[in-house]
């Protein structure tokens, strides 16, 4: 035989809207009371004093919390909603700084390169933004967005900020590639502008985490070159134009040889903040070889002219000849 399983009697719970309607009906009950039998109506004043006013103040301060909080509820989603819009005008605000910082930003280094274009008004010149760079910090070797399409040719010269960036060394249709001259593998043939003393900048991204690379070779006999003194590029420069700034002389040493000396420069280009570059369009080799092709095309002119007059005279001669055999 199988066990028999006791089911659990069912606790009786009266649900609370049953409560509710009870306690109402005792209410309305009492009242009723109240007014249909005058003698009962001191017992019943105390009984709702008890039981009645009590159950008021309850019904009334939950009805009052209730209130408030539908009103703090109701005053939240107001706020919320007027922190979505601000928040939404701050970030169009941001954006539209952020657009602006920009546009100050690009006319900033658009005026830097009008100043600087004007300081070497002489040469053509297109400007370019960079669109690319070799790793690490500085801007020792980069891609430019313009190229032979654009006029762009080996060793042309690049400038930025306040002088010398480096030059192109490889050029695609739409690109061309620039060495710096703090490039490890730059050499820059230089002058200090108030003497005409002649020395090598060489590209040393080691010395250039301190904002300096180094010189030597300064042939400074006069002993008249001193710190601050401006460095330009030299007339004998076989890959830069004469005259371009490349920075400030900050140490100066005697070499060993007691002949020469070296130190370092501190360049006036900000090679870890690059953007925009100008690229004069003319080569150093150009400018010789239109000197060159000038002076030929003069010496051609000469011999021709001496030719002709030769020839003149031989047929002169012949004339006479003749007319004296005759």
């Amino acid at each position: 035989m199988s066990p028999v399983v006791k089911k659990k009697k069912e606790k009786f719970k009266l649900p609370g809207k049953y409560l509710l309607l009870i306690v109402s009906a005792a209410c309305v009950a009492l009242l009723a009371l109240t007014y249909s039998v005058p003698a009962a109506e001191e017992p019943i004043n105390g009984l709702a004093g008890y039981v009645v006013v009590p159950l008021q103040n309850g019904v009334s301060t939950v009805g009052g919390w209730l209130v408030e909080k539908s009103e703090q509820l109701a005053e939240i989603r107001d706020l919320q909603a007027d922190n979505k819009a601000l928040q939404a005008k701050v970030d169009e605000l941001t954006t539209e700084n952020a657009s602006l910082q920009q546009e100050h930003y690009e006319l900033t280094k658009l005026r830097e390169l009008y100043d600087l274009s004007q300081q070497y008004s002489s040469y053509k010149m297109t400007a370019a933004r960079i669109i690319a760079k070799d790793s690490g910090s500085w801007y020792h070797s980069f891609v430019i967005n313009k190229g032979s399409a654009d006029g762009i040719a080996a060793d042309m010269n690049v400038i930025a900020g306040n002088g010398l960036v480096g030059r192109v060394t490889g050029v695609g249709l739409h690109w061309a590639k620039v060495m710096s001259i703090i490039d490890d593998n730059s050499n820059v043939s230089a002058m200090v502008l108030s003497t005409q003393d002649n020395m090598i900048i060489t590209g040393n991204l080691t010395e250039y985490e301190d904002g300096v690379i180094d010189f030597s070779k300064l042939t400074d006999r006069a002993d008249q070159v001193t710190l601050g003194d401006k460095v330009v590029t030299s007339n004998i420069s076989d890959k830069y134009l004469p005259g371009i700034l490349i920075g400030y002389i900050s140490t100066l040493n005697q070499d060993a040889n007691k002949l020469t000396k070296s130190g370092q420069i501190t360049p006036v280009v900000d090679f870890e903040h690059l953007d925009t570059v100008l690229v004069i369009l003319q080569i150093k080799q150009t400018v010789e070889n239109s000197s060159g092709d000038a002076s030929s095309a003069a010496t051609t002119a000469s011999d021709t002219s001496a030719a002709g007059a030769s020839t003149a005279n031989a047929t002169t001669a012949d004339a006479g000849s003749n007319v004296e055999g005759q």
